[in-house]
């Protein structure tokens, strides 16, 4: 009689043998919540930025996704932090430790940032295959939703996780595009390396943008809560305040897959702000205004299969974000009001949480579908998310620094000093984006 094996243990990056050092887990699996959060950042909506950006400036603005790169990867490192110390996510955070107006507040802006966010990058997804199968937008719309929601209400955690892990992948296509622009190293090189800022309207507004896009409060909350959710993934972890000798493990695991993801994510987004630098800002072409858009600019100039690749990506990325957007909404709502929450739940367990997640789909895809002008809504999300990201950003640095909260692990020295500029930066990035608006 043969015995049935044992179901395999679920390998955690994080676990170090005492005798041999440090395991060695396969690559994608030791990458996670930072990987996956520094690719939704390129969302549909962000490539649209970033190709505006090409395309307006050239390269004159190439320089920002190195300096903010260092920016980035600390306010996310601190979000990821939060979530692995205290087993929360922000918005449970601050329910405990701050006054429900903050966090009602905070998390209604939240909300409908993510929700107009949404919309806009179903939109473009639909324009983005009506590029290369034509037919009628509203069913491409209702299927990348209808998509999008399945995977997070029927799908295991464990399963969820990996197809977003796959659809990574996706943003390979703008490092290879790169490959058929012509690019003038010499010019990007001098670019990266001498920083040059626009002060006209037009030159501002496009930098705030580019912050805004690249630093965006949805990113803060999904990596919080998917720290914390995998605590229930990874049966040996802990909350670090109960577990104080999983720290450096942890705190390891954390650097290296927030670092991998957040270069990653401004890498793809430097390739595409460098390809609609060559392909389209000597030919005039400097008013694009989305992903789809600057796809079918391609076309004539660099081939149509730079067009094809660059379209498919779109659709890509966007089934990335589309849950990342849905989910780290459902999150905030649901720990702000003590939901039970989390894809690692069981549906009935948690309607309301997944309630939320197909509730803001379908808004979502009602606003893609004409109930707000797509571009309005990417204009009013990227505002939003501007807004609302340095007071977040002010109240998530504090936290983090707070002993009550944090315990032994409260950020101290260089993070904490980055987290700071880079809230300063947000700060002066809305200060401008509201004089610009004025003028």
């Amino acid at each position: 009689m043969t015995l049935p094996r044992a179901p395999r243990p679920i390998e955690d990056p994080e676990e170090a043998s005492p005798v041999v050092g440090p395991s060695k887990p396969r690559p994608l699996r030791a990458l996670g919540p930072g990987l996956i959060t520094g690719a939704s950042d390129d969302d549909p909506s962000g490539i649209a930025t970033y190709s505006q950006a090409g395309a307006q400036l050239g390269y004159g603005l190439c320089w920002t996704m190195l300096y903010t790169l260092p920016l980035m990867a600390a306010v996310q490192m601190v979000a990821a932090r939060i979530g692995r110390t205290t087993g929360r996510g922000i918005a449970g955070v601050l329910r405990e430790h701050y006054p429900n107006g903050v966090l009602q507040g905070i998390v209604l802006l939240l909300l409908a940032a993510n929700i107009l966010n949404l919309g806009a990058d179903l939109g473009a997804m639909a324009d983005a295959l009506n590029l290369l199968l034509p037919g009628p937008r509203w069913l491409y719309v209702a299927l990348f939703a209808g998509a999008c929601a399945f995977m997070q209400l029927a799908l295991q955690y464990a399963r969820y996780v990996t197809v977003l892990k796959w659809l990574t992948l996706s943003l390979f296509a703008y490092l290879g595009v790169v490959i058929f622009a012509q690019v003038s190293w010499g010019e990007l090189a001098l670019a990266m390396a001498v920083p040059r800022l626009t002060l006209d309207g037009p030159g501002l507004t496009t930098l705030v943008a580019l912050f805004g896009t690249t630093i965006s409060p949805y990113l803060f909350f999904w990596q919080a809560a998917e720290e914390a959710e995998d605590l229930g993934a990874f049966p040996r972890r802990q909350p670090l305040l109960r577990a104080p000798e999983q720290g450096r493990g942890a705190l390891h695991r954390i650097e290296v897959d927030t670092l991998v993801g957040m270069t990653f994510s401004n890498a793809v987004a430097l390739a595409i702000m460098v390809t609609a630098a060559a392909v389209l800002h000597p030919r005039g072409i400097t008013d694009i205004q989305t992903s789809a858009q600057a796809a079918e600019a391609l076309r004539p100039f660099a081939g149509p299969f730079s067009a094809t690749v660059f379209a498919l990506g779109i659709i890509g990325t966007g089934l990335l974000a589309v849950p990342v957007l849905a989910g780290s909404a459902a999150y905030a709502v649901g720990e702000a009001r003590r939901w039970p929450v989390g894809f690692g739940r069981r549906l009935l367990e948690a309607r309301a949480f997944y309630g939320t997640v197909a509730l803001a789909t379908l808004v979502g895809m009602v606003i893609s579908l004409g109930a707000v002008d797509p571009i309005r809504a990417l204009y009013w999300s990227a505002v939003v998310n501007g807004v609302i990201a340095v007071p977040i950003m002010a109240v998530m640095m504090r936290a983090a620094a707070r002993p009550d909260i944090m315990g032994a692990f409260a950020v101290r020295g260089p993070l904490r000093v980055l987290g700071w500029v880079a809230t300063a930066c947000m700060f002066a990035a809305v200060v401008a984006m509201l004089a610009t608006g004025l003028v």
